[in-house]
């Protein structure tokens, strides 16, 4: 957002408000000069307008925005160590017959992965250890793609790359000066380790929606919307408008997912239910990440950043 600068006019008895000459004598280039009819700059004026409204009516809830955004997160790790528990004997057949896991290991498989991924949401949520946390979810994520025999499946891979770009804003949200943290980069500041974590959460984000864009079948109204999506997800890769274009998908993905992932209307012996959950709270995952992305901002690799600069 461009600053506002107040010229002060010089008060009686020599005051000046600038004694020092610290200001720039030059005439102002920026928005003022340009010309009010142009249709481009009435649509800037426009878009200044509507991050002014935002900006004011969301003030409410943004100190509670990293909090529900590390809840929403872990989501999906948290329903996934219930499903476990409380199929206990499906997922042990599943292993056994079909992933030919021998008896014994399929039990440590499942006790490992819902350990991990309790003590891993705990860390995320309560904001102690986070880093820790967020490599063991990290973890959970990848073995269970080998595990379970889903490496190959193009929709399960694109959701799981998104929960990982979740996870990766979550570690940038809770990173703090290391001094080993890279070996191998050992003059890497912090502010430069937040740059790049910012740059691949944001980018691995959208391919939720790259998902969404290559299933399905095709209509009028799913071609419009993605159209938007696709265009509102390469601002937030490329980190034009990212804290609004952020909060246009929050919106599209919270409606899309309480009217298409709706489990809780489907009965409980039906199967369908179980793989409409899944992709709920996957869903709400990729949202956490995307709240946390409002309120941090995309970080010095992004277009905002660099308009601050020229």
């Amino acid at each position: 957002m461009s600053a506002r600068i107040n010229i002060a006019r010089p008060a009686s008895g020599g005051y000046s408000p600038d004694p020092h000459a610290f200001a720039n004598s030059r005439p102002s280039a920026g928005y003022r000069a340009a010309n009010q009819n142009d249709p481009v700059e009435k649509l800037r004026a426009f878009g200044r307008q509507v991050e002014d409204y935002v900006d004011i009516y969301s003030q409410p809830l943004r100190p509670h925005l990293p909090a529900i955004g590390r809840f929403l997160i872990v989501g999906t790790f948290l329903e996934d160590s219930w499903r476990i528990v409380t199929q206990w004997s499906d997922q042990l057949w599943y292993l056994q017959r079909h992933r030919h896991f021998p008896w014994g290991l399929s039990h440590i498989f499942l006790i490992l992965n819902v350990i991990t991924m309790l003590i891993g949401s705990g860390a995320v949520i309560t904001k102690k250890y986070s880093e820790f946390g967020v490599g063991g979810l990290l973890g959970v994520v990848i073995v269970q793609a080998f595990g379970y025999g889903l490496v190959f499946d193009l929709n399960f891979f694109l959701r799981n790359l998104s929960v990982i770009g979740g996870l990766l804003m979550v570690f940038t949200d809770s990173m703090y000066q290391r001094k080993k943290i890279f070996a191998g980069l050992p003059t890497l500041s912090e502010n430069d380790r937040k740059k790049y974590f910012l740059l691949a959460g944001r980018i691995l984000l959208i391919f939720l929606f790259v998902g969404f864009i290559l299933r399905g079948k095709w209509s009028i109204s799913r071609l419009f919307v993605s159209i938007i999506g696709l265009a509102a997800c390469i601002m937030v890769a490329v980190g034009f408008k990212a804290k609004w274009s952020a909060g246009f998908l929050v919106i599209i993905l919270s409606i899309f997912n309480v009217f298409i992932n709706n489990w809780w209307s489907i009965p409980s012996a039906h199967p369908q239910r179980d793989f409409l959950k899944y992709d709920f709270f996957q869903t709400l995952s990729i949202v956490g990440g995307l709240i946390l992305l409002v309120n941090m901002g995309p970080g010095g690799l992004s277009v905002d950043e660099k308009k601050k600069t020229y």
